[in-house]
């Protein structure tokens, strides 16, 4: 009598799945990995207004200007600035909310949507 060895590994229906579930989360994330990116370099320009760099910001209207100008050189695009910012000046501190959502269609009639909000308090450089 012959004794059968007991199988091992997965078998080729096993690993199509796998291999669909890996493509689809990989789809997902190449869809929202850069509107997280585009929120970091926001964040990034807000507080580059208590820099140097921001020594010329003394009004709102300054800091839309500022924010405008980041966005074009990081290219960030599909954020309309006045929808997505509020800024209030306090003497020579800004109270600046970001508020907003991004959507990005993943399959047919399925969105994924990311909303980013987040508030900060400045102060212009003097």
């Amino acid at each position: 009598m012959v004794v059968r060895k007991q199988q091992r590994g997965m078998s080729v229906m096993n690993v199509l799945m796998l291999l669909a579930i890996a493509a689809f989360l990989a789809s997902a994330a190449f869809k929202v990995i850069p509107h997280y990116l585009d929120f970091m370099a926001m964040e990034k320009m807000v507080a580059g207004i208590e820099s140097p760099q921001g020594l010329g910001i003394t009004t709102p209207g300054d800091v839309y200007d500022h924010m405008r100008k980041g966005m074009q050189v990081n290219s960030i695009r599909g954020v309309d600035l006045r929808k997505a910012m509020v800024v209030e000046q306090e003497g020579n501190e800004f109270h600046i909310k970001l508020n907003y959502e991004q959507r990005e269609n993943l399959i047919k009639n399925i969105d994924l949507v990311v909303k980013f909000e987040k508030e900060f308090r400045v102060r212009a450089p003097q």
